[in-house]
Parts: structure tokens; C-alpha cells; sequence
């Protein structure tokens, strides 16, 4: 019932991302045997996205494809499509060096890096069953938290008429392979990782499939989903409208002049 809100979640924060605002959002199911319940409660996930990011359900289609998949199995992809005036679009291009970096706390794993959760942890009932006090919650809830939509985040700094400059949705590929996508050439992002809490279910994972923190790093969002950057001078108004739509904001960083990429200290 959650895995809709998901789906949702990576079309929507790609266009919060841009500066956009979703408009509508339109679903696919394919499995192997129609069982009506179990389509019902996934849609209700979709539908819940739908309503978190204030965007119209207005279509979708189910099909079923005994032979092709097994009959317990699915797939379910999604689209959105959004709007932006040119003028709001987020695109790097204005970043200079000296603007400071703000990230928005994730819920947990999102949407990525789950084959190497499933190398890390038995994917048996037990073993999602099992309640860890470091997490408060057994390992399955953990896993299954769903994906943070960003929208309503973003739509209040622009209510609030705080310029973001540049914006990256981190997912897979973490922070190495998404924040570089927001920086223009000769501009670097450094973040410090001492800057916020990363939650237990990473350190949980680093521990017990003995991942090293580059890895981590480059697969996972390691509690920051979104990563803005804004004047120095803004940082305030930017942190109260994140929190007004009730997400937790950090500051995590800065952009300096240096060769494209991110460094992590």
C-alpha cells in the first residue's frame, strides 16, 4: 500500500527539482494473475502520492500477463507531467561559487539501492520481521518507509520568494552521481558529512554488509533527498519554508569555484 507513493515520488521530485509543479499523473500495473484487492491496494498508494504532491490521478492501465509473469509478481511504472515558467526554472546555470548548501531530510531508503539491501540482509519473513532497537521498528518497516515528496517543500520557498539556484533529488547514485548534475563547469560542491544525523538504517546497513562509506555514499541518500542551493543571504527564509510545509532542513555544505564534482568532508 505504500509502494505507490514511491512510484509517485520519483516522477514528482524530478519535476519539484526543476523548479516545476506536477500536474497530472497517470499509472501502469502488469502482473501475472488480476487479483482485484491487491490492485485496489496498490492504487490506493499511487493515490496517496497523487494527494501528497497535489497532483490529478487521472488515468492509469492494469494488465494481465499469465505466462509472462509469475502469477504473485507485478510491475507498476508511472509518469507526471508538470509545469514551470521559464523564468522559475532551476537549472545551475546562475551558480557562482559561495552559495550555501541546504539538504531536506529523507525518510529512510527511498526508492534506491535495493538490490544491495537484498545482498545485505536475508530477504526472508524473520528477517524483515526482526525489530532492531536502533531503528525503533522492525527492519521491514524501515525498508518500506516510503519515498519523501519534496513538492510542497519547494512550492513554499517559492511561495516564500526564496531564489533557489540549483536543485538535485538524490537517488540512485547518491550524492556522487546527482549533486554534480546541478553544478555548471568549474564549480564544486562540498558537504560535510558531520552536519546533520544519518539515520540508523544506514549505519545499519554499512555495519552488517561491511559496506564502505564511499559506497554508501554513492548508492544510497543517507538521510538527505534534496539538496537545494541558495544565496547565504536567503539560507533562513529557505530553512522556515521547508519547515513551514513540514520537512526537516539542514545546512549541509557550500559551492566553491574547483573542478565539477563533490567532495564529502
Amino acid at each position: 500500500d505504500t509502494i505507490g507513493i514511491d512510484c509517485v515520488a520519483m516522477c514528482v521530485n524530478d519535476i519539484a527539482c526543476a523548479g516545476g509543479e506536477p500536474l497530472f499523473f497517470l499509472d501502469y500495473i502488469a502482473c501475472g494473475k488480476n487479483y482485484p484487492e491487491k490492485i485496489a491496494t496498490i492504487v490506493s498508494g499511487v493515490a496517496e502520492g497523487c494527494v501528497q504532491s497535489e497532483a490529478a490521478l487521472i488515468g492509469g492501465e492494469t494488465a494481465e500477463m499469465p505466462g509472462f509473469y509469475p502469477e504473485d509478481e507485478y510491475d507498476l511504472a508511472g509518469f507526471a507531467v508538470g509545469i514551470v515558467d521559464k523564468k522559475d526554472l532551476i537549472t545551475g546555470k546562475e551558480l557562482k561559487g559561495g552559495e550555501t548548501l541546504i539538504g531536506i531530510a529523507s525518510s529512510g531508503v527511498h526508492s534506491n539501492g535495493f538490490s544491495l539491501v537484498r545482498k545485505i540482509f536475508e530477504m526472508t519473513e524473520e528477517s524483515l520481521n526482526t525489530y532492531y532497537d536502533c531503528l525503533g521498528k522492525t527492519l521491514g518497516e524501515a525498508l518500506l518507509a516510503p519515498t519523501k515528496i519534496y513538492v510542497k517543500a519547494l512550492k513554499s520557498r517559492k511561495n516564500g520568494g526564496v531564489k533557489v539556484k540549483a536543485c538535485s533529488h538524490i537517488t540512485g547514485g547518491g550524492f556522487y552521481e546527482n549533486i554534480p548534475r546541478m553544478l555548471p563547469e568549474g564549480i564544486r560542491a562540498v558537504v560535510h558529512k558531520d552536519s546533520y544525523e544519518v539515520p540508523a538504517i544506514f549505519k545499519l546497513m554499512a555495519e552488517k554488509g561491511d559496506v564502505e562509506e564511499k559506497v554508501m555514499y554513492n548508492t544510497y541518500n543517507m538521510g538527505i533527498g534534496m539538496v537545494l542551493a541558495v544565496d547565504p543571504s536567503e539560507v533562513e527564509a529557505a530553512m522556515a519554508a521547508v519547515r513551514e510545509a513540514g520537512e526537516t532542513p539542514y545546512v549541509i555544505g557550500e559551492v566553491e569555484a574547483g573542478e565539477k564534482g563533490v567532495v564529502l568532508c
